[in-house]
């Protein structure tokens, strides 16, 4: 049974996020060789074996958990557009999460898409399963889009995540499960809604 999006609080959120990744991270990720737990636990791994700090390989960890929409209850009769796997992870995560790591998750999309403009050598970098999904999602930017990206102050953390969600992609690959990374993430989660209450 999907759980009320409302009743999520900073207690129940790790566990929850947890829980989708042991029931669901076996999904097959987009025609990629990996599954979609996969994919995040391999880009976190990465992170955190060249000690990275904590946003990157939590946002590494997170950025597609939109694609999970189904758990969030995100659907509505209400609703008048398609809500992107990338924006409904970040409606989600930025209730507990700082906002280093929900732009990671929200901009993840919009940074294949800065880098493909901006650094021709990142497209070589992508799967033929990026290459179709870049082109669904307009493509390259261009020249105003690049500008207006380019002010994100998280743009650094952003790009970083980018990259890891590339690299992410490796048939067989060992990792740990997502409970070694829960101390890391109920970290981010604690900071992040302490701040919000002071």
């Amino acid at each position: 049974m999907t759980p009320d999006v409302n009743a999520l609080n900073r207690k129940n959120i790790v566990d929850f996020i947890g829980s989708i990744f042991d029931r669901r991270g076996g999904e097959e990720y987009l025609g990629e060789p990996v599954t979609m737990g996969e994919h995040m636990l391999q880009g976190a791994t990465i992170a955190e074996r060249n000690n990275q700090p904590e946003e990157i390989i939590v946002g590494a960890l997170l950025h597609d958990i939109g694609h999970f929409t189904s758990e969030f209850g995100m659907f509505t009769m209400d609703d008048t557009e398609d809500r992107h796997h990338e924006d409904a992870g970040a409606e989600v995560l930025e209730q507990f999460f700082p906002k280093v790591v929900t732009d990671c998750c929200r901009y993840h999309v919009a940074a294949k898409r800065y880098l493909c403009a901006t650094r021709p050598e990142y497209f070589r970098r992508l799967s033929e399963a990026s290459i179709h999904s870049l082109n669904l999602q307009g493509g390259p930017m261009d020249a105003d889009e690049v500008a207006a990206f380019a002010e994100n102050p998280n743009l650094e953390t952003i790009i970083a995540v980018r990259y890891l969600d590339e690299a992410g992609k490796q048939a067989g690959m060992k990792t740990p499960d997502f409970w070694h990374f829960a101390p890391m993430v109920q970290r981010l989660v604690d900071r992040h809604c302490e701040a919000a209450t002071t």
